[in-house]
């Protein structure tokens, strides 16, 4: 992150090479070479309107297709939240230990993203995408099916362990824009992640008044599989869907993709030789504990004396949140211009001071409407940076960076989740804030100490500057 400071960091700036033109000997066709990097793919498969890895403007209609997608399968994840008294009355769960609904989804979501991601830079992606939404449709039905606590977790872990093919999908969009919209096509489909969490909040709570937490479940199992299939209509087929790590290669160099066992490896290694992507890590697992902190404990305040509001009532807030995602796409423009940097500091001061409008949450539920707009926003803004710098690191390794990235949201979402909970039922509301606004601070001081670490090399340190 350090030379994000003044420095074309991000993945949307376009190349000050010279580029050169050269001649094919045997087609007569004039393409593109660009001095000291590797040549970007420019063309457009002849099957199908999608276009290949890195190439031209990605279609707007495929970029929709993309944000639906990402945002109903990030959806089923976040669908207990508002019913967590609910299930845990039903299901004999104390008030303490309610979060851990939502903890085990957060540690299955966090084993998909390292098991399953990487799959996307290995086999064909429109096969992959389709399986896992159809079984991710069929661990909903055991979730809303479970009969006991025990089959409740199974199947909770099961819903996050596949629910990762939102990262898939983010990685794909990725992978098919070219840099100079990558922002802003990464901006559109994390909209619709952003969206899908916390419209699912809304929806989940007023169909759980109508007809219960169980039809929730069973509902989007069938929305699920309904999208399944779709997908599977609308991708385009291709003889290899997949972004190999000889995509940036010309033909002759193309080496063919490592093992899946190697592929696992080199996400552990990537992490290790890649600075930017640890401290965009380290931020991940920050704000989205941060995240979770609010929206895993806000149902137990929301429903208790003297407000105790309704499931619907409590979902709505979901509605206010989703502001937040209005960030997605101005945030990941202002990356592709050179902000990055900007973005997030003050991103990060922004989540932080959220929590004060948060505090006064029993007395003002406008305060609470104005807590989550800033968070969510904040929160938003940061995610969409990060996923726009780390990109470019290693383009032939798209869905590992992603899925590595996510791996610390997920530890970070589980780490809030459980902890406020625990907390809101030992010292209550305002001591989830302190929390909170920890995370956010402490994410704030990061930022700080790496901006410093930036003007020291710029002073003439030895340690090279974190780029892309």
């Amino acid at each position: 992150m350090a030379a994000e400071h003044d420095a074309p960091e991000h993945t949307g700036e376009r190349s000050k090479d010279r580029t050169a033109e050269r001649t094919d000997a045997r087609t007569g066709k004039v393409s593109e070479a660009r001095t000291g990097k590797r040549a970007e793919a420019r063309t457009r498969e002849a099957v199908g309107t999608a276009p290949t890895a890195g190439s031209g403007s990605l279609p707007r209609a495929l970029t929709l297709v993309f944000a639906i997608a990402a945002g109903v399968a990030v959806a089923n994840v976040y669908l207990a939240q508002p019913l967590l008294v609910t299930m845990g009355h039903d299901l004999g769960l104390a008030a303490g230990t309610v979060g851990v609904v939502v903890t085990l989804t957060q540690v299955g979501y966090g084993f998909g993203l390292f098991l399953l991601v990487p799959l996307g830079d290995l086999i064909d992606r429109r096969r992959l995408l389709v399986g896992q939404f159809a079984l991710l449709a069929a661990a909903l039905a055991a979730v809303g099916l479970a009969g006991n606590a025990a089959l409740l977790f199974v199947a909770m872990i099961a819903v996050g362990l596949l629910a990762v093919v939102t990262q898939a999908v983010v990685a794909y969009a990725a992978a098919l824009a070219a840099p100079a919209e990558r922002g802003r096509v990464v901006g559109s489909v994390t909209s619709g992640v952003v969206t899908g969490i916390l419209l699912a909040r809304t929806v989940s709570g007023t169909v759980a008044d109508l007809a219960g937490w169980r039809a929730v479940y069973l509902g989007f199992a069938a929305l699920t599989l309904a999208l399944a299939g779709t997908l599977y209509r609308v991708l385009p087929r291709r003889r290899d869907d997949r972004v190999p790590a000889s995509v940036d290669t010309p033909p002759g160099d193309r080496k063919a993709p490592p093992s899946y066992r190697k592929l696992l490896v080199s996400t552990v290694t990537l992490f290790v030789e890649e600075r930017l992507f640890r401290v965009r890590a380290l931020f991940a697992l920050l704000i989205f504990a941060a995240f979770s902190t609010l929206w895993s404990s806000v149902a137990l305040p929301l429903s208790e004396p003297p407000l105790s509001l309704s499931h619907t009532a409590i979902g709505a807030f979901g509605l206010a949140g989703a502001a937040g995602a209005l960030g997605a796409i101005p945030a990941g423009r202002l990356s592709d211009r050179g902000h990055a940097n900007r973005v997030t500091g003050i991103a990060l001061v922004l989540l932080t001071l959220s929590w004060l409008p948060l505090a006064f949450t029993r007395q003002s539920l406008w305060a609470l409407v104005l807590g989550t707009i800033v968070l969510d926003l904040a929160v938003q803004a940061v995610h969409v940076t990060s996923q726009t710098l780390i990109h470019p690191l290693r383009p032939d390794a798209g869905s590992r960076l992603i899925g590595g990235y996510m791996i610390f949201y997920s530890i970070g979402s589980a780490g809030g989740a459980i902890a406020s909970t625990t907390l809101y039922a030992a010292a209550g509301w305002l001591a989830v804030c302190v929390l909170g606004a920890a995370f956010g601070a402490l994410a704030l001081l990061v930022w700080v100490l790496e901006l410093v670490r930036a003007h020291r090399v710029e002073g003439g340190s030895a340690a090279p500057p974190v780029t892309p």
